[in-house]
């Protein structure tokens, strides 16, 4: 019997759309994070009509380590993916340490503990192309580091810090970025399910900027069906660009989902100015997970917006009584 697969910051929009899908695909889960589960609606793996292969426990890696060893040593897992990581580009302006300290600090303790656990076979870092800050063209993942906010100068260290762990004690890690993920069960703060909630509820969306920003937007169904086969395949020490060639401006995103909604964008929209430090695009070959991997993504924009549109209408009343706004936890 395959070793369960540990995933660490499984109350995230990632980690718990890929906690549904290891379990889909017939695999045990350990999954954790620093918080109590939060409303089903925000936990695909709960949808299911046997969510029991998923096993949640409560562990906060930035203060109790300890717990995480003893977890190890009773579920023994081979694999972990690693998805806890203070997050919200524009939220790192205000308390910069916060970030540092969750995505550099107790991410290097972390790894001090998991580099002595003689189990582990391959370790995912699910990190950023915030990393690279503003870019023109497809980028490799060989791109040169250049960050532009705290959050992506917390990442940028995190990931130098494990490249250092590789090359001196053959750390089995493997480095994944991807495009901007979106699907059911995201947080209402992100753009796609923070569209459509203010859209059904009547109330007006903020646009940054005007939504001049390019994107690539993916799926996290096929996110969570790359991570797998890199956790299960990829070659160590390597970074994996997890993106689709589908580009679209927040703007043209934005104007999509309220047409869906019969909805006018004049009616529904004001404009804000630019958050500091904001990349303008970042764009990610993934020819490499590709080629190497024989990924490929599969589910386009506009299904992927139907099925949040779905999934908002699903849960309906609940759905509008989930946060709209980040909220920030040291």
């Amino acid at each position: 019997m395959a070793a369960p697969i540990l995933v660490l910051g499984s109350n995230s929009f990632s980690g718990a759309s890929f906690c549904d899908f290891v379990a889909a695909a017939g695999r045990d889960v350990i999954a954790t994070s620093r918080s109590d589960e939060p409303h089903e609606a925000l936990l695909p793996y709960k949808w299911r009509k046997n969510p029991g292969s998923v096993r949640f426990h409560r562990v906060d890696i930035n203060h109790d380590l300890d717990a995480l060893d003893a977890l190890l040593k009773a579920e023994k897992p081979t694999h972990i993916v690693n998805f806890a990581a203070q997050s919200m580009v524009g939220e790192s302006w205000t308390n910069p340490d916060h970030w540092m300290m969750t995505n550099v600090v107790s991410t290097v303790r972390l790894h001090e503990r998991l580099r002595r656990y003689d189990r582990l076979e391959r370790y995912v870092h699910v990190t950023t192309p915030e990393v690279y800050g503003s870019t023109e063209g497809w980028v490799k993942e060989d791109c040169p580091f250049n960050p532009s906010t705290p959050y992506a100068v917390s990442r940028a260290a995190g990931d130098m810090s494990l490249r250092t762990y590789f090359q001196t004690y053959q750390f089995p890690v493997l480095f994944t970025r991807a495009a901007n993920v979106y699907g059911p069960g995201q947080q209402l703060y992100r753009i796609i399910p923070r569209t459509i909630v203010a859209a059904v509820g009547g109330q007006k969306l903020k646009l940054d900027g005007g939504g001049k920003s390019v994107r690539v937007f993916i799926h996290m169904n096929d996110v969570s069906d790359a991570t797998l086969k890199i956790a299960e395949k990829g070659t160590l020490g390597e970074t994996y660009h997890i993106s689709g060639y589908e580009l679209v401006s927040i703007r043209e995103l934005v104007e999509m989902i309220l047409a869906r909604l019969g909805k006018r964008f004049e009616d529904c929209v004001e404009i804000g100015p630019e958050r500091p430090g904001k990349d303008t695009a970042y764009t990610l070959d993934s020819v490499k997970i590709r080629t190497e991997l024989g990924w490929r993504d599969s589910i386009g924009l506009d299904q992927g917006v139907g099925d949040v549109i779905a999934w908002a209408t699903r849960f309906g009343e609940a759905v509008g009584q989930l946060p709209a706004r980040y909220e920030h936890k040291a």
